[in-house]
């Protein structure tokens, strides 16, 4: 079993140059991004920038890896194993077009919509994932709601009235829906806490921009299952917690912290100062996954279903592990592959219920 380097090479290691072991500095930003459609995003490269519009295409900001695929390690990466419209580029964008964005907005009990329904929303404190606000829409209720969203780091998303109508549950929406979270997020700050006080070594799940809900709440499960401190997911390109979610987690989702940030990089540098272990997934990793040892305070980091970890991710990883892969069908689903990553730190550290 690998021993991890001295506290001097692993900071030399670490992008930005050395880094220390105690408190965090600060914790992630609780930035608050409003867009519009159409605006330019930032080339991939620049993945700590917080601004963001539309998507880029992948085949342009990230190299063809062979890492997390769509659901499953493929030769050590993940491979689809998603629904079949998930490969179908154009089908995902037409989605995000509307403003789902990996929200299941076809639920009611998950939207309210109407500008004074949305307004008494966020006055009550109630966690909402997104709002969707018509193009060009004006009045004191609209800046009211806007000034709120702003306080609350709600992202607003300015969208053509013909999607609202497509979306909404009735006509009369007014030009706005808010979507509405499951349950409400943790914060960062509190999943460390409890990492901190419990009398295990800390087990911190990361998500970099996972889409499908049946993935998340099958996360959710595993993570409730090996006693896992909490699960941090970005705000954006990345599904939240919806009803989808809570059904697939089989009621995990009461049970685990989840916490939304805006900047990954950031979060992963935070906890990394706490002292924290990152090991992240990729077909190239260095190490098979149970040559890592895990015994330590750990964070687990997961890519995207479809494109692996980014680069400024894996850069800020002490290490990248590998799965084994033998037979003919080269995939595994993400949650399946993220269950045998967390089972194998259950076993390093020899707990039993």
């Amino acid at each position: 079993m690998k021993k991890y380097p001295s506290q001097a090479a692993r900071a030399k290691k670490a992008p930005g140059g050395p880094r220390g072991r105690g408190g965090a500095d600060k914790f992630a930003g609780k930035a608050k991004f409003v867009h519009t459609a159409g605006e330019e995003r930032p080339e991939r490269g620049t993945r700590d920038t917080f601004e963001r519009g539309a998507r880029p295409e992948r085949s342009n900001d990230r190299p063809d890896r062979g890492g997390f695929k769509s659901g499953g390690f493929k030769s050590g990466g993940f491979k689809s194993g998603g629904r079949n419209d998930r490969n179908d580029r154009g089908a995902r964008d037409d989605r995000r077009a509307q403003g789902f964005g990996g929200e299941d907005a076809a639920n009611p009990n998950e939207q309210v919509e109407g500008r004074h329904p949305v307004l008494e929303a966020l006055k009550s404190g109630r966690t909402i994932n997104k709002i969707l606000m018509t193009e060009g829409a004006t009045g004191t209720t609209v800046m009211e709601i806007l000034a709120k969203a702003r306080q609350a780091s709600v992202i607003v998303q300015t969208v053509p009235k013909n999607k609202l109508d497509q979306i909404a549950d009735g006509r009369n929406h007014q030009g706005v829906i808010a979507y509405i979270a499951a349950k409400d997020y943790a914060e960062l700050e509190d999943i460390i806490e409890a990492a901190t006080n419990s009398p295990r070594p800390g087990l911190i799940i990361v998500l970099d921009e996972i889409e499908d809900p049946f993935n998340l709440g099958s996360i959710l499960r595993t993570a409730d299952g090996v006693g896992a401190h909490g699960v941090v997911i970005p705000k954006r390109r990345a599904v939240p917690l919806t009803a989808t979610v809570a059904k697939a987690s089989a009621g995990a989702i009461e049970h685990v912290p989840v916490a939304r940030v805006a900047n990954i990089s950031q979060t992963i540098e935070t906890l990394k100062k706490m002292g924290y272990w990152v090991v992240g997934t990729d077909v190239d990793g260095e190490s098979m996954y149970h040559q890592i040892d895990m015994t330590v305070p750990i964070v687990m980091v997961i890519g995207n279903e479809g494109t692996g970890l980014g680069e400024a991710i894996k850069k800020r990883c002490d290490y990248l592990v590998r799965l084994p892969m033998i037979g003919q069908v080269q995939s595994l689903n993400a949650g399946v592959a993220t269950g045998i990553l967390l089972y194998e730190v259950l076993r390093q550290r020899g707990e039993k219920r």
